[in-house]
């Protein structure tokens, strides 16, 4: 490979369209390279960069006659030397980043062609800058420079490009104008693949709406503040520095300076001493109207001398003066002052106060140089002044203590910032980025992301008793191992006044803890209920609170625990629904800092005695708050089935085809697994072997009822870690609007919705990665098969499961319908749509394994009310 001549002379749009095709076919050979290559080259084209750099700077600015030959040297020693060192050790082929746990990887790939607009201010240090970005990201560049700058731009370019081909860059990867046009740079900015520019507004507005990506840098108009508490001597020294630099044609160059009264007659002499020219009278509207012609700045004053600038506006300086320092007051932008100058022109303003200082700096950023760079001088313990400062300025760049010029680039004054010569002004500047442009910004990263499975949990109280007889030595720990003082029971009515707290008022009597007991919770607990229980709780300040009874019970319990831990919890904020209970946007408070809870069921159906829910309702609007966090879970169970020997046939129907529907919806859920999975099961087939004789026989066959008691439990181990499905989300919904009993709801659904669920080709199916492909029928035909139900195909075996299943609701007294329960049908049809959306929306809805349309949970709803056969919900 030779030297990069560049032979043919891109001089009209037909050179420039064959060119561009030619650098196309040349990126495409160039991103295979390796990153070895490709540093290689980059090292390669740095170096020839650093080599050339004074003759360069002359080159520079013996054709555009403006700026300083030496400032220009460091120009382009930085954009050789600092970008190299910045991302020398960069990655930017191939696979970035890789985390095989987590199945991401990320791989970069250039581009493509990028179009690079070059200023005049900076027509050498702007080509290496850019060209070394593209050529670390393996992208072809062509360049447009500026017409009063070609030369060194092409110049610059050529040096670049010869010593990357000599280390292997393949020809045509870097090119330019030879004869720049408006027209020409047009059209590349419109064929390439996105913009790298800089320059004046009009060429930067028109990279933006030239159709491509395009990252643009927009005006600087730098407002300084001193503070009282600054180092007037490094603030001053430091301004002149960077204002002095290149001739101030730095876009991050400070333009005013806004000095507190009490220290200003200090700055001003220093600035004086230092070499600075204080213009008087009528000097400040000479020079002002000199500098600033029809609201722009005039290009023959850019980048020149001080002294050469006075000269051409009539006033008689020093010839060694630095700046040019015009008092104002004026903020607007009528005053000439007050603009971006380019120049080593300065504004000097006077505020009384900080505020005030902060209130003319955001008026010069925001209507001269929004987004660009804002600078301070202060002491830096003045922390709340700092972060007045940061927040008052809309600057992408803030720099404190620090020479404009140099802090904004990057890299020399704070070495996290990284080093550019592209200076983005985010959406204030009109900007698509609000950084320093780098070797990212002209990459595309691809993200392989492998399929994943999210960590699932077991979780349950600490601990669970059970077995008959079991409750009064579960609660010696309270005394013996915890050492309790205060318990608070909450309870119902009916359970206090026929006996059931008593046995555990008098084991807290025997370890002498004192107890106070609230029995109002009725069925369907209301917020109203909960606050009053919650202040005769924290009247009492227990540190141990016992819930008694069935899921009300244990409800409002929890309830208070919440009130009682956190007074201003938001019950609102705690029933917002979650797609997944790990990123719910609501954290839940911890529990547990005051109170321990303990739950003691009476009644075998809710499981809430090891589940993380709770359901309250607010009397007075008649909302409820479905409540659903780990941190509601109790700290200890108590299953002993002596406390449900005497529950009446309707409770026992409708609490234990509820739990039958915890375990068929937790094992079919799409959070099932395989810690939840055995006891699902288990919690059916003591449902199928026992509930038909607890039902019968109640407290005649005390092992039924014991069986049931686990049962219960079991499914709430179950679904409160695998959740439920639609079942219960159109039960809940049913209940609440037509008064069945929550059990009796579901039951009237449960075949239902497992034909529906059991199509194998739903119209949608659940979200969760752990779910693969609908499988629900196969899921089902598991619990049938382990409760003994045979069959020549799954289908068959299935069809047996719900004759089962049905079997089981007759024997206990369920009816065949929503009608035949005796819910009207007008009554039925009024509130079916309502019903319909609610139960959508219910939590429950998305852990089933088919995501369900809100039409086809209207049409399970109206056959579920009216009998149809259930055959007809597996072709929904």
């Amino acid at each position: 490979m030779g030297t990069n001549e560049n032979p043919a002379v891109i001089a009209t749009v037909e050179d420039l369209t064959q060119k561009l095709a030619v650098m196309r076919e040349a990126q495409k050979q160039f991103a295979t390279f390796s990153q070895e290559q490709v540093d290689s080259i980059f090292r390669a084209a740095a170096m020839a960069a650093d080599k050339a750099r004074i003759p360069l700077a002359k080159m520079a600015v013996e054709e555009t006659g403006m700026g300083v030959i030496e400032d220009k040297v460091i120009k382009n020693h930085y954009a050789a030397e600092y970008i190299y060192n910045q991302y020398r050790n960069t990655k930017t082929c191939g696979v970035l980043e890789e985390d095989p746990v987590y199945g991401i990887k990320k791989i970069a790939e250039p581009i493509g062609l990028i179009a690079a607009v070059i200023p005049t201010t900076n027509p050498t240090s702007t080509a290496i800058f850019k060209i070394l970005l593209c050529l670390k990201t393996r992208n072809a560049i062509i360049l447009s420079p500026h017409p009063r700058a070609k030369k060194s731009t092409i110049e610059a370019a050529k040096l670049l490009t010869d010593a990357a081909m000599k280390a292997g860059l393949p020809e045509h990867i870097v090119s330019w104008i030879d004869v720049p046009s408006l027209e020409l740079t047009n059209l590349v900015m419109k064929e390439c693949d996105c913009i790298l520019a800089t320059g004046g507004p009009g060429m930067v507005r028109a990279a933006y709406s030239s159709g491509k990506p395009a990252l643009g840098v927009g005006a600087g108009n730098t407002p300084v503040i001193i503070d009282s508490t600054a180092d007037i001597k490094l603030a001053v020294n430091s301004i002149i520095h960077s204002k002095t630099f290149d001739n101030g044609m730095i876009c991050a160059s400070e333009q005013s300076v806004t000095v507190l009264s009490d220290i200003y007659d200090e700055v001003k002499a220093e600035f004086k001493k230092r070499g600075c020219y204080f213009l008087q009278g009528d000097e400040i509207g000479k020079v002002g109207n000199t500098v600033i012609i029809n609201g722009g700045v005039n290009a023959k004053i850019v980048g020149q001398k001080a002294c050469t600038i006075a000269q051409m506006a009539g006033v008689e300086v020093p010839e060694k003066t630095k700046i040019l320092i015009g008092e104002v007051t004026d903020t607007d932008v009528s005053e000439p002052f007050a603009h971006e100058k380019l120049s080593p022109v300065l504004a000097m303003y006077k505020a009384d106060t900080f505020d005030e200082a902060l209130d003319m700096a955001e008026q010069l950023l925001m209507e001269g140089g929004p987004g660009h760079t804002a600078s301070l001088y202060i002491n830096t313990n003045e922390k709340e002044k700092m972060a007045k400062h940061a927040d008052r300025m809309n600057a992408c760049r803030i720099v404190i203590n620090t020479p404009s010029s140099h802090g904004g680039i990057g890299d020399l004054y704070n070495f996290r910032l990284i080093p550019s010569l592209t200076l983005g002004c985010g959406s204030w500047g009109g900007n698509s980025i609000s950084h320093n442009v780098g070797v990212m910004d002209l990459l595309n990263i691809k993200t392989v992301a492998e399929r994943r499975e999210n960590m699932l949990w077991m979780r349950m109280p600490e601990k669970v008793y059970f077995k008959r007889g079991c409750m009064p030595v579960a609660l010696d720990e309270l005394g013996t191992v915890m050492h309790k003082k205060k318990c608070f029971i909450v309870t119902d009515t009916f359970l206090y006044q026929n006996g059931y707290v008593k046995p555990i008022e008098e084991k807290l009597d025997q370890m002498g803890i004192m107890h106070a007991c609230f029995y109002d919770v009725a069925p369907d607990p209301t917020l109203q209920c909960a606050q009053e229980g919650t202040r005769q709780m924290a009247a009492f300040g227990p540190d141990v609170i016992i819930a008694l009874g069935g899921g009300s019970a244990m409800d409002a319990a929890k309830i208070m625990w919440v009130m009682y831990e956190y007074p201003d919890a938001s019950f609102e904020d705690m029933a917002m629904n979650f797609m997944d209970i790990r990123k719910r946007i609501y954290t839940y408070p911890e529990m547990g800092k005051k109170a321990y809870f303990v739950a003691i069921p009476t009644s075998s159906g809710t499981g809430s005695e090891v589940t993380p829910f709770a359901i309250i309702t607010d009397q007075t609007t008649g909302t409820k708050w479905p409540l659903a966090d780990y941190e509601l879970m109790p700290d200890m169970a108590i299953v002993d089935a002596d406390n449900m020997m005497n529950q009446p046939k309707g409770l026992t129907c409708a609490s234990g085809i509820d739990v039958m529907t915890h375990a068929v919806e937790a094992y079919v859920s799409i959070m099932a697994s395989d810690m939840t999975d055995g006891i699902a099961l288990k919690a059916t087939k003591l449902v199928f072997d026992y509930l038909p004789s607890a039902y019968a026989n109640g407290a005649n066959d005390p092992a039924a009822r014991e069986h049931m008691a686990l049962a219960s439990t079991l499914a709430g181990e179950a679904f409160a870690n695998a959740f439920l499905g639609i079942n219960h989300s159109m039960a809940h919904k049913l209940g609440a609007y037509h008064h069945i009993p929550h059990g009796i709801a579901n039951a009237l659904l449960l075949t239902y919705v497992m034909r529906y669920n059991a199509n194998e080709a739903p119209v949608k199916m659940g979200t969760f990665p752990q779910y693969a492909y609908p499988h629900a029928l196969e899921r089902y035909c598991d619990i049938a098969r382990y409760n003994g139900i045979t069959g020549a195909s799954d289908e068959e075996i299935f069809d047996r499961f719900i004759d089962k299943m049905e079997e089981l609701k007759a024997a206990i007294g369920i009816p065949s319908s929503i009608r035949e329960w005796g819910v009207s049908e007008e009554s039925f049809l009024a509130t079916l749509d309502e019903m319909t959306e609610n139960a959508f929306n219910d939590q429950c809805t998305g852990a089933n394994p088919r995501y369900p349309l809100l039409s086809e949970i209207r049409e399970l709803y109206l056959m579920a009310y009216y009998g149809t056969d259930t055959k007809e919900a597996g072709l929904l």
